[in-house]
Order: structure tokens, then C-alpha cells, then sequence
């Protein structure tokens, strides 16, 4: 299962202050949960054949390992202080299911 996030930033929100945070703690902290096989943040640099702005700035990408696990994971107190700072940052993500073809 891989879980995508698609957000933008609140409004007011430095977006160096956002990737420091997110290179210090949100990327190390998910990638070593038992449950996650891998976990990538992504800035959106554009949109393909367009001079559009993409309508999110940031993409994650949540390779997930084992669902129930995952539940179990995010359920603890170190992932619940995480995911409070990153509701600071983000304005309304979209967490997408996927699973593959």
C-alpha cells in the first residue's frame, strides 16, 4: 500500500522552515517506524508541457509495509507529535490510498 499526500502550505508558513523541519524530523522519524518501507517528501517543480503552477506544492509518498502495523504506528504518542507539527504546515492534505495495478 502506498499512501500519497498531496498539500500545500498554510498561508504565512516559510516554506525553508517547513524543509528543515521535514528533512530533520518528519522524514527520519516516519522512515523508521517498523511498518514503512519507505517514505519520500517531494517539491513540485512544475507541471509537464505547461508554465501552469502545480496545484500542490508538496507530494509525500508513504510506501507502507504493513497496514495494520501502520495503524498501530501512527496511533503512538512520538507519531502523534509529529503529525500535530506537520498540520502547522499544511493546509487540508488529501491522504490517498493507493495500491498498485
Amino acid at each position: 500500500m502506498q499512501i500519497i499526500v498531496l498539500f500545500n502550505l498554510k498561508a504565512g508558513v516559510d516554506a525553508g522552515a517547513y524543509e528543515r523541519w521535514a528533512r530533520t524530523t518528519d522524514i527520519p522519524g516516519v522512515n523508521a517506524l517498523g511498518s514503512v518501507a519507505d517514505f519520500q517528501v517531494y517539491r513540485a517543480t512544475g507541471l509537464l508541457g505547461s508554465d501552469a503552477a502545480p496545484p500542490y506544492a508538496y507530494i509525500e509518498v508513504i510506501d507502507v509495509a504493513d497496514m495494520d502495523g501502520f495503524g498501530a504506528d501512527v496511533a503512538g504518542e512520538a507519531v502523534q507529535k509529529v503529525a500535530a507539527e506537520f498540520q502547522q504546515f499544511a493546509d487540508n492534505p488529501q491522504f490517498i490510498l493507493t495500491e498498485a495495478l
